[in-house]
């Protein structure tokens, strides 16, 4: 089994990576390549997986670090992606070219978010044309690989694979976690974690809760009961009386895909990957495992803290249920609807739990609230078409600004104006002709 590694958060994410591959795992003999271009973060990743892979004992296992994307693609079986290219100095770029001159008006500033809207669009762009560009590297050296993806814009990255004809599944910012998560309505409603049985379903980063029960105890009408009082703020309120619907996840996230919101407003400065002090701390952790082994004092306890602070996404786990067919229940998953939502289209990129039964997905059928089911397709409709706008469709552009619901109340032509002069300016990444407008 080999396993390619690329993206900018690989370094991030490699702990618990490994972790759940040589040990909760167990696999013997695997392949990890990895992609660096930074040589001096190359032996820094190649010492520390060494150590990591001596401990486990994993022979003839390997892992490679190279700066070289054919290597590591190589007869790969599966490719975890965990890229963004420019995120973040793309963004603030793009959101100073949103704001206003004129005094007192902020001008489009709110259409700066990560996942929605005029910069979710852009976003989408930029992400998904490096992702073209690894899969035209797949084409060549693994054009049968399973693919984990862990880009962003979730929804609109998965897209972006699945139309290249890949089989591809998605872990995003997980709606089990944070203020509005599952674990945290479980400890509201005092459901012990072992009889806590929960379901999510919609897309990623706009996912709603469809069930909660302590046992057999169906307890979704007491939470609902706690949002209407307002306990669980004035959004998820709101979207109960729209849609009669839960979030579960990040309410911020949710938002990002909605007209403006009176009582939200967008990050200005939203994190991408690791912070400087992260990142110096992981390599300092990293650095001790390599130096002293993974064996030692010292290196145990970096070890520890390397995963104590790993982002709570899984992908190997992920990776490993599908690669060696197993029976397994994975929350919040996204992918290809092909029936799970059928209020939605078969094309439809869904996040849901997977059930897999020897690595075959388990058909069910998850329903929703109709006029939860109408917002989602719109959400969804926009996301596809961000997807096929990263390919060079200009019609889709077109089409995405006429109908993202999170242009709602805005002037849709002034909007086309605006995106085409953030395609300009971001042209060097997009490489779309100087002469080809929207017009």
């Amino acid at each position: 089994m080999k396993i390619a590694l690329i993206g900018s958060d690989v370094p991030m994410l490699l702990p618990a990576m490994l972790a759940d591959l040589l040990f909760a795992g167990k696999e013997t003999g695997a392949q990890v390549a990895a992609e660096e271009g930074n040589p001096a973060m190359r032996e820094v990743l190649q010492g520390y997986g060494d150590a990591v892979f001596r401990r486990a004992g994993a022979r003839p296992g390997s892992f490679t670090v190279t700066g070289s994307r054919q290597e590591v693609l190589d007869g790969a079986d599966c490719l975890v992606y965990a890229g963004d290219p420019q995120a973040a100095s793309c963004f603030f770029m793009d959101r100073s070219a949103l704001e206003s001159d004129e005094e007192g008006d902020p001008g489009l500033t709110d259409q700066a978010r990560v996942n929605g809207g005029i910069e979710g669009l852009l976003h989408a762009m930029r992400a998904g044309r490096e992702i073209l560009r690894l899969c035209d590297a797949m084409d060549e050296n693994c054009p049968g690989a399973l693919v984990i993806n862990l880009g962003q814009p979730m929804a609109r990255t998965t897209a972006v694979f699945l139309n290249r004809g890949y089989r591809c599944f998605g872990l995003g910012r997980t709606p089990m976690k944070g203020a509005s998560g599952v674990d945290t309505y479980a400890k509201r409603l005092r459901i012990p974690p072992e009889n806590l049985k929960a379901e999510t379903a919609g897309l990623p980063g706009f996912a709603f809760l469809t069930e909660i029960r302590d046992g057999k105890s169906d307890l979704m009408g007491k939470l609902k009961k706690a949002a209407e009082n307002g306990e669980l703020g004035s959004l998820s309120r709101r979207w109960l009386g729209w849609w009669d619907a839960i979030p579960a996840g990040d309410v911020t996230d949710h938002a990002e895909f909605l007209p403006a919101q009176p009582d939200y407003i967008p990050e200005e400065k939203p994190e991408f990957g690791e912070t400087v002090e992260k990142r110096k701390e992981r390599i300092l952790y990293m650095n001790t495992v390599r130096e002293q082994g993974a064996d030692s004092r010292e290196g145990a306890m970096a070890q520890l803290l390397l995963l104590s602070k790993a982002p709570p996404v899984r992908p190997m786990r992920l990776a490993l249920a599908l690669l060696r067919k197993e029976t397994a229940e994975i929350p919040a998953v996204t992918r290809k609807n092909n029936g799970t939502m059928p209020q939605l289209p078969g094309e439809a990129v869904i996040e849901t739990t997977l059930r897999l039964d020897n690595g075959e997905e388990q058909k069910r059928e998850i329903r929703v609230p109709e006029a939860l089911a109408e917002i989602l397709n719109e959400v969804d409709g926009a996301n596809r078409l961000a997807a096929l706008a990263a390919a060079g469709d200009r019609g889709a552009v077109r089409e995405y600004v006429e109908t993202d619901p999170a242009l709602g109340g805005l002037d849709r032509l002034y909007c086309q104006d605006v995106v085409e002069a953030l395609i300009t300016q971001n042209e060097e990444i997009l490489r779309f002709a100087q002469d080809d407008t929207l017009n």
